[in-house]
């Protein structure tokens, strides 16, 4: 029986590594990087190359949306001042997670998900209402998580480094690199 195919978004290899190896499992993995938040941009080619390799060892598709980092600023510059996990937060896993879901529709994926919720900074409820809004939209299922659970931000800590993986040490935004 052929597994259901689902959209990973991924925002830096190390949780790439982690969560599609969780999830291949059960469904059919491709990957998806679409992430305007990260800055400076050099940073952006960085995570960009290093989820490549993590996409070339897991031997599954990746796709990539565009880098739109004006547009990512514009929309959050007005929460600049919002703490890690605040209202910016919202904002951009809103527009990650609703370009995510159009690439999943467009590419007659069945379901899609997000890496984020590995991430301590990440708020996973907050992530997955916002996957079940545009679900709803695109006629697709969200695959709702907490990646983070039994031990899996430290699971893919181990296993990152054991490949050898670049760990970023901010969020990727230039915000929480002012702060970080």
């Amino acid at each position: 029986m052929a597994k259901p195919r689902i959209l990973v978004h991924f925002c830096c290899a190390p949780d790439a590594l982690y969560v599609a190896g969780l999830l291949r499992e059960e469904y059919e993995v491709s990957g998806f990087f679409y992430n305007p938040n990260i800055h400076p941009e050099e940073e952006y080619r960085k995570r960009l190359q290093e989820t490549r390799k993590v996409a070339d060892l897991l031997e599954i598709e990746l796709l990539t949306g565009p880098y739109e980092d004006v547009r990512w600023m514009k929309l959050a510059e007005k929460y600049r001042d919002e703490p890690e996990k605040g209202r910016r937060c919202d904002v951009c896993y809103a527009m990650r997670l609703g370009r995510t879901a159009e690439a999943a529709a467009g590419g007659g994926f069945e379901f899609f998900t997000t890496v984020m919720s590995l991430s301590p900074w990440k708020k996973a409820e907050v992530l997955n209402r916002i996957g079940r809004m545009f679900a709803a939209k695109h006629r697709l299922r969200f695959l709702e998580a907490n990646f983070k659970k039994k031990d899996g931000f430290r699971e893919s800590l181990v296993l990152s480094r054991s490949r050898g993986l670049y760990r970023q040490n901010y969020c990727g935004c230039l915000y929480s690199r002012k702060k970080g």
